[in-house]
């Protein structure tokens, strides 16, 4: 099986020093120019430049020079490789169910799409055990409507009654459960790190620059003086400053893609860019999510799925030795201070285990033996991504905000994006809907199913 995710994560507190993966390597510098700047190197933004690259195709003599700028790329901070890793198609909004049957079609055939010729197939340990969502009777009716959305999506999901649920896994208290839906295909965890190496691997080997650095300052056409009051403007050259220094290195572009993840709100406040012209704010702010490691020798087998309870508390088995892990998200006037990584071990004690326990009997005895933090990129308008241009910055494409969904969602949501700048429309799937004039028109899609 390889390692497990809990072998990747560090300890909360540690670093990685400056260990990278083999056979990849950051430049130096940013080069001079780029057609495609990508802000930000987690998986939704390799996923953009591995597609762009794909997309471009026949269609282009020289292919485009696409530049991803990561600020870490040893990923110690980065919400990717600190997820748990799971997929499923159990959302309420159409285009999420619809972006998780595309990803799921492509890790399945994930060597098709990014093996690299003489290097080893990419095994992402998937485990299709399934998401198994439990609802309240104040809430079945709501699950049973949003159950049958997703059938009509095409997604194969299974409603059972409280009975069905004991009788298929014993281990469950069915108390206030008056209906569960159980996801039985195209639905489990995998490794994140995997994913996302895979992705950067390559597009590294289709032609992709990346340099370590932060983009912290913009030069738009609104900056020079001869320009007039205009109700847009274009980004003329990105500012990436470098590791530990004041020094920056300006890039001449010609796109540039904010997929900053958590810090995507925050990149639209950076310096050169018009105020006027960035209004709305983009609503994406950080938000920190405990992930909690457990051993309980007698608790679920092999048949144990990702389990989201009627209380919010989440949990998946974790290898075949009786380790588990899991979490919750708090209440929005309990949320954790965000500015660092560290873990509030009573959350655990206080919140978690007394639902872990009254839903699953055996989890008494469990034995705490590791936690994490990380982050959502927390859309606080409706909890969804926010897919395609900026309606002011002409040149600028926006893949953030997936708020926790961002993983899974990446193959879909880089392909749509690199849709966007090569073709100028959604091709794969229709996602206009999660475009940014729905946050003008104050017109929120809500999203039920965020974890």
């Amino acid at each position: 099986m390889g390692q497990t995710l809990r072998d990747q994560v560090p300890a909360a507190g540690s670093a990685w020093g400056g260990w990278l993966p083999p056979g990849i390597h950051p430049d130096p510098r940013p080069p001079d120019e780029a057609d495609v700047v990508v802000v930000g190197g987690g998986v939704v933004g390799w996923s953009v430049a591995y597609w762009l690259k794909v997309l471009e195709g026949r269609f282009r003599r020289h292919g485009m020079k696409v530049l991803v700028v990561e600020r870490d790329p040893t990923y110690s901070r980065a919400s990717t490789v600190l997820s748990v890793g799971g997929i499923r198609q159990q959302f309420s909004l159409p285009e999420n169910i619809q972006m998780s049957r595309f990803s799921a079609s492509f890790l399945r055939d994930i060597n098709e799409h990014l093996g690299v010729p003489n290097e080893p197939p990419i095994d992402i340990q998937f485990q299709p055990s399934g998401y198994l969502f439990l609802a309240s009777p104040e809430d079945a009716a709501k699950l049973e409507a949003t159950v049958q959305l997703q059938r009509d999506e095409g997604a194969q999901v299974a409603l059972l009654s409280p009975t069905q649920l004991k009788e298929k896994f014993p281990w469950i208290n069915t108390e206030d459960v008056a209906v569960a839906s159980y996801g039985l295909e195209d639905e489990g965890w995998f490794d994140p790190w995997t994913l996302l190496n895979a992705f950067r691997r390559k597009a590294t080997s289709l032609g992709v620059h990346s340099c370590r650095g932060e983009v912290r300052a913009f030069v738009t056409t609104a900056n020079d003086p001869t320009s007039s009051a205009a109700e847009s403007t274009r980004i003329k050259y990105v500012h990436i400053y470098m590791p530990d220094s004041l020094e920056y290195q300006p890039v001449a572009c010609s796109i540039v893609v904010n997929a900053a993840g958590a810090w995507a709100g925050k990149l639209l406040e950076a310096d050169g860019l018009p105020r006027r012209l960035c209004q709305p704010p983009l609503p994406i702010q950080p938000r920190k999510r405990y992930v909690f490691c457990w051993h309980c020798p007698d608790g679920p087998g092999l048949s144990c799925p990702f389990l989201v309870d009627t209380s919010g508390a989440y949990f998946r088995r974790e290898g075949i030795a009786g380790n588990y892990l899991g979490g919750m998200s708090p209440p929005e006037e309990e949320e954790p201070d965000p500015s660092d990584l560290s873990v509030d071990h009573d959350y655990f004690q206080e919140q978690l285990w007394p639902r872990l326990a009254r839903r699953v009997p055996s989890f008494e005895s469990l034995r705490v033996q590791g936690s994490w933090a990380g982050y959502y990129d927390y859309n606080t308008f409706d909890h969804n991504g926010v897919l395609g241009p900026h309606p002011r910055l002409e040149n600028m494409f926006l893949a953030a905000g997936f708020s926790g969904h961002g993983l899974q969602h990446s193959p879909a949501a880089g392909r749509a994006v690199a849709e966007l700048v090569i073709r100028g429309r959604f091709e794969s799937l229709d996602l206009r809907r999660l475009g940014w004039a729905r946050l003008e028109d104050g017109e929120p899609l809500r999203e039920a199913g965020v974890v």
